[in-house]
């Protein structure tokens, strides 16, 4: 069985050495080891060295050579309309709040996975809502290693970092 051994990040790759693409939703983009089958459907496995948060237009190098590019799979998604910069800040923060993945889009948009009860909150906040499907790939959060390896406070990675939220997370504020 083909075994993709090392990440690479968009654009730090030769892509025309692609010779096989994975289409994953944002879900299961944040992976390690696993059994995942190509758009051809093809068997590989995906063996890296830690867990890394696969991003559109990646590669994972292949044992022996090749790659197989990454595609961030359409899915049901909320596109949310702001009325300005301080608008679209506000209603970030209230997603953010519910530590919700959140993407930034151009125009002050922004953009959930869809959830009925999140449409609500921002739709009074004064949002426009329009439930779409497309591609998500949310920012990567300030604790996110640049190399593309991550530090997703959303995962259980087995190790305390001494913070404490102050919001019904089981700690107390600072």
């Amino acid at each position: 069985m083909r075994r993709a051994i090392i990440h690479h990040a968009a654009g730090s790759w030769p892509s025309r050495e692609a010779t096989a693409t994975v289409t994953l939703p944002f879900d299961e983009r944040h992976r390690r080891r696993l059994r995942l089958t190509d758009d051809a459907g093809q068997p590989f496995m995906l063996d890296l060295e830690r867990a890394v948060l696969l991003a559109e237009g990646d590669g994972l190098a292949l044992e022996g050579g090749g790659f197989v590019a990454v595609k961030a799979a359409e899915e049901a998604v909320l596109d949310i309309r702001c009325t300005g910069a301080g608008h679209a800040a506000r209603v970030a923060w209230h997603i953010g709040n519910r530590h919700t993945p959140l993407q930034v889009l151009t125009g002050g948009r922004l953009r959930i996975l869809a959830d009925h009860v999140l449409k609500d909150m921002v739709e009074g906040l004064g949002a426009v809502v329009m439930e779409t499907r497309a591609p998500f790939q949310p920012e990567p959060g300030a604790y996110a290693d640049p190399s593309g390896h991550g530090h997703d406070h959303g995962h259980d990675h087995g190790h305390e970092h001494g913070h404490r939220h102050g919001h019904g997370h089981g700690g107390t504020a600072a």
